[in-house]
């Protein structure tokens, strides 16, 4: 069963305070804070998360990089108190997207401050101290208070890997492809596991490169072509000088090489 808005707000978390959307307070009593609160997440467990994280940041970013229409970051707070309290419910997902709204720094991201909007993805990367919570009230809190449409989580360790996209209100599993790949509506991109790493994929099955594995391809490309390049050089050298033997050898002869 769902848990309502007031249930979940009351369940504090992530140094939020308790707190039921009910609760009567004075106009002198609520603070408006500036769009650009400061986030205050906690360092991730291993150098794996961090290194996941920046991963598929990377990746997104260079897929979308002709793109402006959209917001994407990690570790970041996302502020949602009803009441505009900067104090209480906040949640800093590992990964989130936002579509259709401006791709510019934040410090934090402050829902009453965007429009109301929430992430349409969200990534959590499971460890052993937030695995439980990942699963369980995140879940909830994703589905039942941000709506948002896409949701994963992924061990970085064990490499466990769910994904769930809502529908009628609730989340329901994705079904995973023959690749072991999921599909996510919001981004029209595979998720799939790639040498033990969550990568992106495209509708067609190719892998989203970082532009670290451009530059790469490239590099190699041009390697490719510089080997070509010599190796038909060497063999013009090669026919070059068998050609001036053979007109040497002619001219020996008594013969002229010209009228051949």
């Amino acid at each position: 069963m769902s848990a309502s808005l007031s249930d979940l707000s009351q369940t504090a978390g992530e140094g939020e305070q308790p707190f039921a959307p009910t609760d009567r307070v004075s106009a002198d009593e609520i603070v408006f804070p500036p769009s650009d609160l400061p986030s205050d997440e906690p360092p991730f467990d291993s150098s794996l998360h961090l290194h996941q994280l920046r991963l598929l940041m990377s990746c997104l970013n260079w897929l979308w990089r002709d793109r402006q229409d959209y917001f994407c970051t990690g570790n970041l707070t996302i502020h949602y108190s009803p009441r505009q309290l900067k104090s209480e419910l906040f949640r800093g997902p590992d990964f989130f997207v936002v579509r259709d709204t401006s791709n510019q720094p934040r410090r934090s991201w402050v829902v009453w401050e965007e429009n109301g909007k929430y992430p349409n993805l969200i990534i959590e990367l499971l460890s052993d101290s937030t695995a439980k919570g990942d699963r369980g009230l995140k879940k909830q809190i994703y589905q039942d208070i941000f709506r948002t449409p896409d949701y994963f989580w992924f061990d970085p360790q064990s490499l466990e890997f769910q994904g769930f996209h809502l529908l009628d209100g609730l989340y329901h599993p994705l079904e995973a492809n023959e690749s072991g790949w999921r599909w996510s509506q919001q981004l029209g991109l595979y998720l799939g596991v790639y040498e033990e790493r969550l990568r992106f994929f495209t509708p067609e099955g190719l892998l989203v490169p970082t532009p670290e594995e451009v530059a790469d391809r490239e590099q190699q490309r041009a390697d490719r072509e510089q080997q070509r390049a010599e190796s038909e050089r060497q063999r013009a050298e090669t026919e070059r000088q068998a050609n001036a033997k053979l007109r040497a050898k002619l001219q020996e002869l008594g013969i002229d090489p010209e009228h051949l």
